[in-house]
């Protein structure tokens, strides 16, 4: 397997794998998940050398950095040490789990990251970053409390998510930024209209999470897929209906490229998230939401795949830029995107 050769993220020094494990799914938003599966997920990871560990304080309403904290522990010490964990804050949520804004005050920004210090177990977090733009308080703020925590050594780097460039600029002049968490995939590429130039500019790195937009592309769906009650899937526009098997006709392109190159078609879309880096001449890194150690092999596998220009121009011949069907989140959800504005 290739050497994962670390990369760096924005101007600060973050160096990191070139793939990060996105770690929501091992407790929230995608149906029941294995506890300890799921740890062993992680260790594998890092026994690979996946060295980005991302999660939010609201997955699970904290079941999420308590799992990843109970992994850091039953860890060998040195790839504990390797670890590097990516949190998002901000989210607020109901005691039935119901999503009830969105808060980036200073003094609200330094309590979550109190308690997110706890659940994982750690002395200061990595990357700390709103997970959506708070409109009631002005991104200077919250970035300036992010600031104030890394000069008490309580976070190393401030990092942004699904802001659009306007506010990167503006958070940008207020501390050095290392990454933009954002959405990007084969089927979701928006950011490459001013996001993208914005933060190649800027030399700010980009963690690209729904590489392979939730499983959609993944090559693991069948046309009757059925998701529990409890998997958000059910309820996202591009799972539904028409819309649904459109995007299946898209990754039934895909599998015919994968098969030429001998990959699978996840390995294809993640391969094609990494390439999109030296294309775009900035720093992608995208985090594989892998649940169990088998996917996680398989997602590794994207490291060996080597695209070149005529690669590229078939992959986005059969996934054209504007093919996918329906919106990335439901209407709700796309309102609190600063990116989509």
């Amino acid at each position: 397997m290739t050497t994962q050769t670390p990369r760096t993220l924005g101007t600060t020094g973050l160096q990191v794998a070139p793939l990060g494990l996105g770690c929501m799914g091992m407790s929230a938003l995608y149906g029941d998940a294995d506890r300890a599966e799921s740890i062993a997920t992680i260790h594998a990871a890092l026994e690979a050398g996946v060295t980005l560990l991302d999660t939010g304080d609201f997955y699970g309403m904290g079941h999420n950095e308590l799992l990843i904290g109970e992994a850091l522990r039953s860890a060998p010490a040195a790839r504990r040490e390797q670890a590097l964990t990516s949190v998002k804050f901000g989210a607020l949520r109901g005691p039935d789990g119901s999503w009830i804004g969105y808060d980036g005050r200073p003094a609200a920004v330094k309590n979550f990251a109190a308690y997110s210090l706890q659940r994982l177990g750690v002395d200061h977090i990595d990357v700390y970053r709103i997970a959506r733009l708070d409109p009631d308080v002005p991104i200077e703020e919250t970035v300036g409390a992010i600031s104030e925590l890394i000069e008490q050594g309580h976070v190393r780097h401030v990092g942004l998510s699904e802001v659009g460039a306007e506010t990167i600029r503006r958070a940008a002049a207020t501390a050095p930024i290392a990454d933009l968490q954002i959405e990007y995939s084969l089927i979701t590429r928006g950011i490459e209209k001013s996001i993208l130039p914005t933060t190649r500019e800027l030399g700010i790195g980009i963690t690209a999470y729904g590489v392979l937009s939730r499983g959609l592309i993944s090559g693991h769906f069948g046309r009757d897929k059925q998701f529990a009650a409890n998997d958000f899937r059910g309820f996202s526009p591009r799972f539904q209906g028409d819309n649904y098997q459109r995007n299946l006709d898209l990754v039934d392109a895909l599998r015919k490229l994968a098969e030429q190159k001998g990959v699978s078609v996840a390995q294809l879309a993640i391969a094609w998230v990494l390439s999109q880096g030296p294309r775009h001449d900035t720093v992608i890194v995208p985090l594989v939401g892998a649940r169990t150690r088998e996917r996680l092999t398989e997602s590794l596998g994207a490291l060996d795949v080597v695209l070149d220009a005529a690669d590229l121009a078939l992959i986005e011949d059969a996934v054209p830029a504007d093919a996918a069907a329906g919106e990335r989140y439901a209407t709700a959800q796309m309102a609190h995107l600063d990116s989509e504005r």
